[in-house]
């Protein structure tokens, strides 16, 4: 739990991070003495199991990391936050509904998160449960919006208690919306549907970009949250540019 990465995200500060697919702790380490405000552990699309998003967090140190889980389902969001996660970045969230269930099962509770007191997030056993359960009110809970039946509810779920941000996952609006591309109007107007619905609610708004310098443009449009790149593009960046750099 990080209070202050949560009121940097809630408060629409701008906020960049990039993408983890590579299941190791040395890319963490590495990526976290970066300038990048967080990182974020991708275990939904790479193969990450329990041992490695654990061993990526405390590799991280004390940059803020989030993670996408493999589902909304409440055992996911638990161990994400037991890692010690500042937050969880859940993908295909499609209603209020479900939006209100993950917020749930992100803090403690009735019906809500479980307890142990023995996780890194609970400081293994150290801590008293009074100062655990405060301390979890810090985490940062962002619904992914990302299909075409969320655009039906989108101003009930950016009007859900708990949710910090919304986050916009243009590639699945993409096929989604049965799309060419995300370029397309269509696409494009659902994106700003969502931006609209979170101005409106007063949430803070994140999406991931394939185009880094499109940031400007939708940063004056009310999102404050990027999510770009990933280790992967780094290292093909990179070897393409020693490549291009000496055979030229």
């Amino acid at each position: 739990m990080n209070p202050a990465f949560k009121a940097q995200v809630r408060g629409g500060a701008l906020t960049v991070g990039t993408w983890l697919k590579t299941p190791h702790p040395t890319v963490a380490e590495v990526l976290a003495l970066s300038p990048l405000d967080c990182l974020v552990l991708d275990a939904e699309h790479a193969p990450f199991g329990r041992a490695e998003l654990d061993a990526c967090v405390r590799a991280a140190g004390a940059k803020p990391v989030l993670i996408r889980p493999e589902s909304a389902a409440p055992a996911h969001l638990l161990q994400a936050l037991d890692y010690g996660a500042a937050g969880v970045i859940v993908p295909h969230v499609r209603s209020a509904a479900e939006a209100r269930a993950i917020v749930r099962a992100c803090h403690f509770g009735p019906g809500g998160r479980g307890y142990a007191g023995t996780t890194r997030s609970a400081g293994f056993g150290t801590r008293a449960m009074a100062t655990n359960r405060a301390d979890a009110a810090h985490v940062t809970v962002i619904a992914q919006i990302e299909d075409a039946e969320a655009l039906d509810e989108i101003e009930a779920i950016a009007r859900v208690d708990g949710l910090d941000a919304l986050f916009i996952g243009r590639a699945d609006l993409t096929i989604s919306l049965d799309a060419a591309s995300p370029d397309d109007p269509r696409v494009v107007a659902a994106v700003e549907a969502i931006l609209a619905a979170g101005r409106a609610a007063g949430k803070a708004i994140g999406m991931f970009l394939p185009r880094p310098g499109d940031a400007a443009l939708w940063r004056g449009k009310g999102a404050s949250l990027f999510l770009l790149a990933s280790d992967h593009d780094f290292l093909l960046a990179g070897a393409k540019a020693l490549a291009a750099g000496v055979r030229a």
